[in-house]
């Protein structure tokens, strides 16, 4: 394992006002001078020096390289022992939901790979699945990252990398030849490119402010697209609180109640914390009210709890502890639909030398998410029970997302087309939190950064293969036990 020093030095990231201790140490992070544009992008260009972009397309798995099958089976510890079946049932499903719940498998391999010392808020489990639509606090859809449970400082290579590993496993699964999935991967990269470059020259508060909202996604496609681009965002503006309510409950004695379907959603009386339910919902509810700002607190006050359970829910997620939690309005046709995720910490904290001054995992969770989101969920917070860290979210808020069919090779210039818009939208989470002008100068404006993560990501498809055959194996001889029903 490689402990990836990250460069502070030279890469003035956000996390490092967390270092600044005390009014002196804070007026003299606001009055140093910072290096001007220019020189930050020769500063990323200087580094070529050292890691050169074509050192980006290696990809050699060293001789003692570690099980995967075993670093599934560690993280199985202290998850929901008869969820972890469904777990490895969902990521057998094919090569790419393997890719999708083994983010702690990959960032162990590219903790050998070379990094430039250039930190961001890494997402730490990019894919190109993590991506969709969501409302904004003002209700207009944004197309941005949708999953934090890993963010952590990290190296901005590792996002890249991973997500266009991502964009050709799933161009396989959808049928694509190695033409066409290395065409996928390089889309990404050459997004994040071009649009880094682009950030790095805007104002810090202009880039705070920047969206990609509907009217951008519809812009940045062809018009072949955009049909069915539309229907996916109308799809999404139906998808609220009400939607949510005729789906997964039903009326029982007057009240909504939510559906069981064992294993996937339980109503349970006992919690995995030690103490009763209704005892671990009470105290999760005190330290979460304690996270929200004063204005939030007084709107989900008026809000009363109809019901709760518990609800599986992703691929690397599962049998982490999850619950949803249904309250009502002022009548039945006003409720609201929260999710409590359990936060562990990220799958890149082993692999990296700086670490967040954060006194939980879910608040590291909640910082990053409003760090590079750019327009978080209005009741997203965070809170401890006992030794439980987790945080909180809208379960259904107009929200959206891209599936991709198995030999759907029909859909896949449209996919590539996605996998531009991923790499745009993690260009803009990266240049949030991280040095644009920095990454930039190193991108450059050619395509030699696209060829080489695209030739890293043809290899890492070919050992997400055989990963998953390792898994599946272990699942013939009895090593894992795999669930029937898994579909969620």
């Amino acid at each position: 394992m490689t402990v990836v020093t990250l460069n502070a030095d030279i890469d003035p990231s956000y996390y490092r006002m967390q270092e600044a201790t005390g009014d002196k140490a804070l007026i003299e992070t606001f009055m140093a001078r910072r290096p001007s544009v220019d020189e930050r992008a020769a500063a990323g260009k200087a580094l070529r020096e050292t890691v050169p972009r074509a050192s980006h397309a290696r990809y050699e798995p060293p001789a003692d390289r570690a099980d995967p099958v075993s670093i599934l089976e560690r993280q199985n510890e202290g998850r929901v022992p008869k969820l972890v079946p469904v777990r490895f049932a969902r990521m057998l499903a094919s090569p790419f939901t393997f890719l999708r719940g083994s983010a702690a498998v990959m960032v162990s391999d590219l903790s050998e790979t070379p990094v430039t010392g250039m930190q961001v808020a890494a997402c730490g489990d990019m894919h190109v699945s993590n991506f969709g639509v969501y409302a904004s606090a003002e209700r207009n859809l944004i197309f941005a990252i949708n999953d934090f449970d890993e963010v952590h400082p990290g190296p901005w290579e590792w996002d890249v990398k991973r997500l266009a590993a991502s964009a050709a496993v799933a161009a396989h699964f959808m049928g694509a030849d190695k033409v066409q999935a290395e065409e996928a991967a390089q889309a990404v990269v050459r997004s994040y490119r071009k649009r880094i470059r682009r950030y790095a020259g805007m104002g810090f508060l202009q880039v705070w402010y920047e969206r990609i909202d509907e009217h951008s996604v519809l812009e940045a496609i062809s018009p072949r697209l955009r049909r069915n681009t539309e229907r996916t965002l109308d799809k999404a503006r139906t998808k609220g609180h009400v939607r949510a309510l005729e789906k997964l409950t039903a009326e029982v004695d007057g009240e909504h109640r939510f559906i069981e379907d064992v294993p996937l959603i339980v109503r349970e009386t006992h919690s995995d914390t030690g103490v009763p339910a209704a005892e671990a919902l009470d105290r999760m509810l005190h330290a979460y009210l304690d996270s929200l700002t004063i204005d939030r607190r007084a709107l989900l006050s008026r809000y009363r709890i109809v019901d709760v359970a518990r609800k599986v829910v992703g691929v690397g997620s599962v049998g982490t502890s999850c619950w949803v939690i249904l309250l009502q309005g002022i009548d039945r046709d006003d409720p609201l639909f929260l999710q409590v995720k359990q936060a562990n910490p990220s799958v890149l904290a082993p692999y990296v030398s700086t670490r967040v001054h954060f006194p939980d995992e879910g608040r590291r969770v909640v910082a990053g998410q409003r760090l590079t989101q750019g327009s978080p969920d209005i009741f997203l917070g965070w809170g401890t029970v006992g030794e439980r860290h987790f945080y909180v979210r809208q379960l259904a808020d107009m929200k959206g997302s891209v599936k991709f069919g198995e030999h759907d090779t029909a859909g896949l210039g449209g996919f590539v087309e996605y996998c531009g818009l991923c790499g745009w939208a993690l260009a803009l989470a990266h240049a949030k939190s991280g040095d644009a002008a920095m990454i930039a100068g190193y991108c450059g404006t050619s395509a030699a950064l696209d060829e080489a993560i695209g030739k890293f990501a043809m290899a890492y498809s070919k050992q997400t293969e055989q990963d998953h055959a390792a898994l599946d194996n272990a699942r013939r001889i009895g090593r894992i036990r795999v669930a029937a029903n898994a579909v969620g």
